[in-house]
């Protein structure tokens, strides 16, 4: 039994649509008709993209490693983008009416920190000019925050090239003492060697003078042991003259000795000095020199950082699309013929509906 009812269901659907089939078939056409030359009347709209990648630069770790930081963050610029921030600067810029301003989106790659930007709009070149602009505008918002951190940089390797220049000018005048103390210290040795051969002189000067005055003195007794009587007074003082002026001349070679000892001893304590005071500038000159190696390995780290500075890049020039993205012809006929269908077989059935209430069919006996 309900089977029977199942099938007298189906025939009777089918003939409604059937005794319908006008009004289902003429107007769809007249739909799909209507979609497909609004579809083919309606500008084409092509989609152009680009990708950005916004500025960065790198911060070094307490490891020694660097690590890369954005200026801003991806989904805040494109936020800012679909916010229409940047419409009405491009617009006046180009000469675009804001209210015709065309369909501009933005979005952050997952898993990148590249900002796909995508503009629909009938004029391909008018696009390319648009997304040209905002990355002009990008570029130079993102890039300001970039040159406060360069000029950081190149700010601290200008500090570090005058430290350097300034310690090697203390080298060059620390060598330069250097030089003038080890002529001292040489001019010093060659006096000291000519005081100990004076000293030497001397010595052997005054072992001659003693000798001297010892065989004056044998002589002088051997005058006074003599029988010459009439010689003894002249002999004496002849004798006595020669003593004395060697005697003088003895102490005036000791004092001379001394003298030259007491040089001897100032010229050793002048070399001395002058040694340490070479010690001292070489290892001041060995401090500076670690300094300025010091100073070069942090103006390279610099320069390294620096050069890892990415400044906001047009990674993809904007490119359109190889067909229109709208209108979608196809795609609108075919929605427009299965809404037709739809609609007007709904229509169809309350028509049938509508005449059977008004016309009730009586039941069979």
């Amino acid at each position: 039994m309900d089977t029977n009812e199942n099938e007298i269901e189906l025939i009777d659907i089918l003939n409604v649509i059937w005794k319908r089939k006008w009004l289902i078939i003429i107007p769809t056409f007249i739909c799909v008709v209507a979609a497909a030359v609004i579809s083919f009347l309606l500008p084409a709209k092509w989609e152009v993209d680009a990708l950005m990648l916004p500025s960065k630069f790198f911060v070094q770790t307490e490891q020694g490693q660097f690590e890369e930081v954005l200026v801003a963050d991806p989904r805040q610029i494109a936020g800012q983008i679909n916010q229409k921030s940047y419409n009405s600067l491009i617009a006046s810029e180009l000469n675009i009416d804001e209210r015709r301003f065309p369909e501009l989106s933005a979005e952050n790659l997952r898993d990148t920190k590249l900002i796909r930007v995508v503009i629909r709009d009938t004029d391909v070149a008018r696009a390319k000019s648009v997304l040209h602009k905002l990355f002009d505008h990008l570029k130079i918002q993102l890039d300001r925050k970039i040159e406060v951190e360069a000029k950081a940089i190149n700010s601290k390797i200008t500090t570090y090239e005058k430290g350097m220049k300034k310690k090697e000018l203390d080298i060059q005048s620390k060598e330069i003492d250097k030089s003038t103390t080890k002529q001292q210290i040489f001019s010093a040795e060659n006096k000291l060697k000519i005081s100990e051969q004076r000293v030497i002189n001397i010595a052997e000067e005054m072992k001659s003078v003693k000798k001297r005055t010892e065989e004056i003195e044998k002589q002088q007794r051997e005058s006074l042991e003599g029988k010459k009587e009439g010689m003894e007074a002249i002999s004496l003082l002849l004798y006595s003259n020669e003593v004395q002026q060697n005697l003088r001349y003895y102490n005036t070679l000791e004092e001379n000795l001394s003298e030259e000892k007491i040089t001897q001893e100032n010229l050793r304590l002048d070399i001395k000095e002058g040694q340490e005071e070479i010690k001292q500038l070489n290892t001041d000159i060995e401090k500076l020199k670690n300094e300025m190696e010091e100073d070069k390995n942090q103006i390279n780290l610099l320069n390294d950082k620096k050069a890892r500075i990415d400044y906001t890049q047009l990674v993809k020039e904007p490119t359109s699309s190889l067909y229109p993205v709208s209108p979608r012809k196809k795609r609108n006929v075919l929605y427009a013929g299965v809404m037709g269908v739809f609609v007007f077989t709904t229509l169809a059935f309350f028509l049938e509906y509508l005449r059977k209430q008004k016309n009730p069919v009586p039941p069979s006996v």
